[in-house]
Parts: structure tokens; C-alpha cells; sequence
């Protein structure tokens, strides 16, 4: 008895000791905070937050690659109780839904590829590609409908998904299992910030229009009877449809695939149409504004550019400020247009939509005169974006050589020189694009006494419009030529500019590695307008120590992302982009966004560049030469005033704008286009 107690607690002993080794051995550690985490969640397990369970959440969101508020199954203030145990602060966050991208279902196919596989989208791409011509098409099998955790999507009549905004969560399961990314996440702010992309299914009509709006989109929503909901479409690119309504030089209109047939859709007609409507129903549409950042950014200038950029920027959660050097807003629009044109009216309308949305405007201060780049910082700006136009746009303003500090327009310094007035600034000057007149003026530099010379050139020295032996004369006098080189940065203390950085140009129009930092104090621009610039605080590694109390803000330029007209991605005034004020007022929209986009992106720690396979003008994407079977319906003629109705009254609007019967008329014109589809028609001609 005694004996058989002592072996088994000899046993009992040894089974402790092993116990205790194997927990030694075997431990695994539970970081505490993983293990509150997971407790808060609510353990559905649902796939929603993009990880693999609630605990691998858990963990993702303790190492920081996963937010506090990624739980889409926790409710509101799962967030904050999750913030609260990292001991973090949670910023309010713009909710997502998912939208599909593609408006062509499959049955409607001229061409089909017969699939019998697995009853999956991913696997269909497998094989053939898909079950229609389009290489990016949604294959309609369904998959994003059965991966949905929470119900919000289902497929229509048409074979394409349909998704119910009171169910979407935002939490990307749909787009993750889209093998064609037809289906994406999408946000008000997503929508600004877009560029279209070769991955997207676009009409010509889209890729034509310099501010990228949905085109195909707003017709059919005045097709469907929702003209608010038009203009809200048009809005979430452009601020201005009454204005553009009456002046824009519509080059969607030239790219409409219905020219293959007889006329094109009056889309600049329509989006008159919806923009008037919006202005006699006494609602204000507005794109709602993303939560508040606690950024605030300047907006000099006051023009269409100006305004456009400051109302992005205000719509995407940044406080927005917009100074403008004379007593009204709208630049060019207010000074250039007629009245039987573009009343002015009109353009009231539109800018106290902006105003009203919460963008502040500071009139008869301007910049070089009344405040200083560096001045706005000081008072706490994040960004300071120029917008201010140029030659053309400012022509008599005595002021305008003083717009950006170290920066001035070739043509003034030209007028000084044939005046025989000396340099009243720069020892160490840089000369940007310009031709001949650069040259010349380069030589004039050293003849006033210039210590240094620097040309830009962006093409290499047999392809400069000089000849070899103008080029060999000027380095001998001293002139330094860059060629294949582009300015990329500049820098300066306060309202002096100090160094412009400049950057070789590949054969491609892309950067190279080679970067270099040269002192200078004056740049002259040979285009006929200033730059868009973003100016921003600068420190560098060597700065970082406290500056003291009253010294001058250190800067450097931000350039904003090219736009689908640029022919080279790197540098200031791209080729192809526009050197010069009187452009099309879509084009100054279009270079407002992007403007906005780029000042977001530094201002949400992200690095200023467009999106990767972004649309360009000489982009190769798919299209049709010829549609059928689209029988021919003619283009409904814009009302206007009769020659009497003029005489009387000169200032009175020409155009008289659709009814809501032509618009939809009109509307049913649209074929609804993709990149190659197009909707059948029915036996009598009409679009389905």
C-alpha cells in the first residue's frame, strides 16, 4: 500500500516536472494587448476586415497594418474601444461602398466564349478569358455576390451586380475576389482623387474630357429622370457645369462614337440642361465633404483653376482658404466672356455654390504685395497652392513680375532689357524653356553682370533650336547649358529663392536618378504663364535642429501630378500640357482637380505622383471603327433667341437651353459605351 503511494506520487512528481518543461519549451507568448483586441471583436469571423478570422485581425491591428475601425461587423464604437486599449487617437474615416464598374452584361455580347467550368468568375478567366469579347468585362458568374458577408449585392437582370448601400460595408471582400477588378471600393473622395486607367472599362467620351468626368453616367441619369443626381455626378469632377454648360469647347463631343453613324450626343448640351435645373429647383447640390482633417491649405489665385482646386480640397476634409489680388472672383471668366455668353449671373450662381460648400475667399490681397509664400505658412497653412495664371491673365498688373519669390516670366525681363533697364534682382540666375529668346536673354544675364547662367533644355544638344555654333558662343561667354534636363524642386528661405533642383529626362519623358541641387535666385520661365506650384514647409536633415524665434521659413516646391495631356510625367510646364491663360476653362478645372489631388496626397503622408497606368493621350486602348446596327437619329438642336430677341437686348443669352422632354430625348441618344461595347438596339432604332 505504502509502496504503491510513493511510485505514484513519484509519478505525479515526474509528470509535474514534465509539465513544467514542455510549458517552458512549448511556451508561446500572447501579447496582452492582442488578447483584449480579440476580445473586443466580436468574433464573427466574417472575412469582412480583409485577414483570415477575428485574431488575425486582432494581431494585424496591434503591429499597425490594420486600422482600429477595419471591423466592419463590430459597429461604430468597436473603433474607439479598440483605440482606446492601444492607447491611440481614432480619426473619423470617410466610409467606402462598392461599386461596380462595368454597365455591359455579358448576354449582350456580340462575341461569346462557351465556358462549362466551375460556376466562378476567377476560374472562367481562366479559361478563354471570359465569357465575352471585352478583356475586361465582369464575367456576371456571380462570385462577388456569394463572398459578400453581409448581403449587399446581388446580381440583376443584367447580369452585372447590383449593390444595396444600406448593406455595404465597405469592407472590400468584393473587390478582393473580382478577378477583373470590375467591382471596387469607392468613397466621395475616391471619386475626386480619380484618374482613369487602362483597368477600367472607359468611353471615348470620358478619356476626352480634360476634367474626367463620368459622362456615360450623368446621361443616363437624365435618361432615368434623376437630374439631381446628374449634376451630382458632373460635380464630383467639375464645380462649374453652368459654366462649362455655356463655354466648354466639348472635345468628349469630337470622340463620340456616334459620329461613326450621324452626329454625336449634345453631352455639353445636357450637362447645361442638369446644371440649370439644379439652379431653378433652389437645391444646391453638393458632394458631401469627407471628415475633418484639422489641415489647412491657401489657394492663391481666384480664377476657375483656383476655385476648382480649394473646393476639392474642402470636399476631401482640409480647411480651404482662397486669396485673390482684386475685388471679385472668377479671373477670366469674369473679365473674358461675354455677357450674351456666360452672363454673369450665372457665374455668381457657381461660385457661392463653392463658397456655400465652406471654401473662405480673401479678396484684394495678392501675393507679392499684400503676403508672401512664407507668411502663409507661418500662420499655419500646410500646403500653399499657386494657381495665379501669367502674362496673359494679368496683363497691366505692374505687380506681376513679384508673383512667386525668385520666380518671373521671360517676356517681363525681355520688356526690361529692350528698355535698357539693368537686373534688380538674381545674381544666379536659371532660364526654363523660351527658345531664341532664351539665348538671347542668357547672354543679356552675363552682359548686367549676372554671377552664373543655367539653361534647361528638355531635348538633347543636336535637337535644341539652336545652331552648334550659337551653342559653343554662349559657353564660351559662360552660359551653362542642361540639356535633357528638366526643373523638378525648388527652395528658398523665406521670399528669397535660394536652389532649384533639376533632373535628366529619359528618352520615355520619365526621371532619372540624376538629381542635382543648383544655387539659384532667379528663375525666368520662357512660358507665357506661371507655373501650378504646391509650396510646403522644408527641413532638412541638417535643419532639423529648433530654428530660432523670427527666422525665416524654410520651403520647397511640390509639382502636381501630370494630367492625361502631358506628354512627359517629369518636371514643370510638360510638354503638352498648357503654356498660356486662354484655354479651354475645362482644361483650367481639369489642372484644379488634379492640383487639389496632388496637395491631399502630401498632405495624407503620400507621395505626389498619378496613378499607375493611368490614361494618357497617346495611350493605346481598345476601340471601334464602325456600330451596328444603330440607326440614325438626329441630334436635338439647342433653343436660342431669335435676331430680334438680340437686337433688343444684346446681353441676353444666345443658347436658351434644353427642355426636359429634349434632354431625355437627347439622352437616349448615348450608346452607353465601354471600351468596345456598345447596348443593341431594338427594332426601331432605339437604344435598349
Amino acid at each position: 500500500m505504502l509502496g504503491g503511494l510513493l511510485i505514484m506520487g513519484c509519478l505525479g512528481v515526474l509528470c509535474g516536472v514534465g509539465l513544467a518543461l514542455a510549458s517552458k519549451i512549448f511556451y508561446v507568448y500572447v501579447d496582452p494587448k492582442v488578447e483584449a483586441v480579440s476580445s473586443a471583436l466580436p468574433g464573427a469571423n466574417c472575412g469582412g476586415c480583409g485577414f483570415p478570422g477575428c485574431g488575425a485581425n486582432a494581431e494585424a491591428i496591434v503591429a499597425g497594418k490594420s486600422s482600429p475601425s477595419s471591423c466592419v461587423a463590430g459597429g461604430p464604437d468597436l473603433g474607439a474601444e479598440i483605440a482606446a486599449i492601444l492607447g491611440v487617437k481614432l480619426e473619423a474615416r470617410e466610409p467606402d461602398t462598392a461599386r461596380p464598374g462595368c454597365t455591359y452584361g455579358y448576354q449582350d455580347a456580340e462575341r461569346k466564349f462557351i465556358y462549362e467550368g466551375i460556376h466562378d468568375c476567377v476560374a472562367a478567366t481562366l479559361l478563354y478569358g471570359g465569357s465575352k469579347v471585352c478583356p475586361i468585362g465582369c464575367i456576371g458568374l456571380g462570385t462577388c455576390v456569394r463572398a459578400c458577408p453581409f448581403d449587399a449585392l446581388s446580381m440583376g437582370p443584367d447580369n452585372l451586380p447590383v449593390v444595396n448601400p444600406d448593406k455595404c460595408t465597405g469592407c472590400g471582400t468584393c473587390e478582393r475576389v473580382c478577378p477583373k477588378h470590375i467591382i471596387t471600393l469607392t468613397s466621395n473622395t475616391r471619386r475626386v482623387e480619380r484618374e482613369y486607367t487602362t483597368e477600367q472599362c472607359t468611353a471615348p467620351c470620358q478619356r476626352a474630357c480634360p476634367a474626367g468626368i463620368e459622362i456615360p453616367v450623368y446621361i443616363r441619369k437624365i435618361k432615368e429622370g434623376d437630374i439631381l443626381g446628374a449634376v451630382r455626378v458632373i460635380k464630383e469632377t467639375n464645380p462649374f457645369p453652368l459654366v462649362c454648360g455655356r463655354i466648354c469647347v466639348h472635345p468628349c463631343e469630337y470622340e463620340c462614337r456616334r459620329n461613326l453613324v450621324d452626329e454625336p450626343v449634345a453631352i455639353n448640351h445636357l450637362k447645361r440642361f442638369a446644371a440649370d435645373y439644379e439652379m431653378k429647383s433652389g437645391q444646391r447640390v453638393q458632394i458631401p465633404r469627407a471628415p475633418a482633417s484639422g489641415k489647412r491649405a491657401a489657394v492663391v489665385g481666384g480664377g476657375a483653376e483656383g476655385l476648382t482646386a480649394a473646393y476639392f480640397l474642402n470636399r476631401m476634409g482640409h480647411d480651404s482658404v482662397v486669396y485673390e489680388g482684386s475685388s471679385r472672383l472668377g479671373g477670366l471668366l469674369r473679365t473674358g466672356i461675354a455677357e450674351n455668353r456666360l452672363p454673369q449671373k450665372i457665374l455668381d450662381y457657381e461660385i457661392e455654390s463653392i463658397l456655400d460648400a465652406g471654401v473662405e475667399a480673401k479678396m484684394n490681397l495678392k501675393l507679392g504685395r499684400n503676403f508672401g509664400i512664407a507668411s502663409l505658412l507661418e500662420e499655419g497653412f500646410e500646403a500653399v497652392l499657386v494657381t495665379t495664371g501669367g502674362w496673359d491673365a494679368q496683363m497691366g498688373d505692374k505687380d506681376r513680375g513679384r508673383t512667386l519669390p525668385g520666380v518671373n516670366l521671360l517676356i517681363d525681363f525681355i520688356l526690361k532689357h529692350s528698355e535698357g533697364k539693368a537686373l534688380s534682382s538674381g545674381r544666379k540666375i536659371m532660364i526654363i524653356g523660351g527658345g531664341q529668346a532664351a539665348l538671347q536673354a542668357a547672354m543679356a544675364c552675363l552682359e548686367f553682370g549676372a554671377e552664373s547662367v543655367n539653361l534647361i533644355l528638355r531635348k538633347d544638344r543636336d535637337r535644341v533650336p539652336y545652331r552648334e555654333e550659337e551653342i559653343s558662343r554662349g559657353e564660351a561667354a559662360g552660359i551653362c547649358f542642361h540639356f535633357k534636363k528638366t526643373v523638378t524642386r525648388m527652395v528658398g528661405v523665406g521670399a528669397e529663392l535660394t536652389h532649384v533642383e533639376v533632373a535628366s529626362v529619359s528618352e520615355e519623358g520619365q526621371a532619372q536618378e540624376e538629381r542635382e541641387l543648383l544655387p539659384v535666385d532667379l528663375l525666368l520661365t520662357g512660358a507665357g504663364r506661371f507655373p501650378e506650384l504646391i509650396y510646403v514647409r522644408s527641413v532638412s536633415e541638417e535643419e532639423a535642429v529648433e530654428m530660432e524665434e523670427g527666422a525665416s521659413i524654410r520651403w520647397e516646391t511640390l509639382v502636381p501630378y501630370a494630367g492625361p495631356f502631358a506628354e512627359q510625367d517629369i518636371g514643370i510646364f510638360r510638354p503638352g500640357e498648357e503654356i498660356g491663360d486662354y484655354k479651354a476653362v475645362v482644361e483650367a478645372i481639369g489642372a484644379g482637380r488634379r492640383t487639389a489631388n496632388s496637395a491631399h496626397r502630401f498632405l495624407t503622408g503620400r507621395s505626389v505622383e498619378s496613378p499607375p497606368n493611368m490614361i494618357r493621350k497617346w495611350t493605346d486602348v481598345l476601340n471601334l471603327k464602325e456600330i451596328e446596327p444603330v440607326a440614325v437619329q438626329s441630334r436635338i438642336p439647342m433653343p436660342e433667341s431669335s435676331p430680334d430677341e438680340r437686337i433688343k437686348d444684346p446681353n441676353a443669352e444666345i443658347a436658351l437651353g434644353y427642355s426636359e422632354d429634349q434632354a431625355v430625348q437627347e439622352a437616349r441618344r448615348c450608346l452607353q459605351c465601354g471600351l468596345i461595347c456598345y447596348r443593341r438596339v431594338d427594332g426601331a432604332g432605339r437604344v435598349s
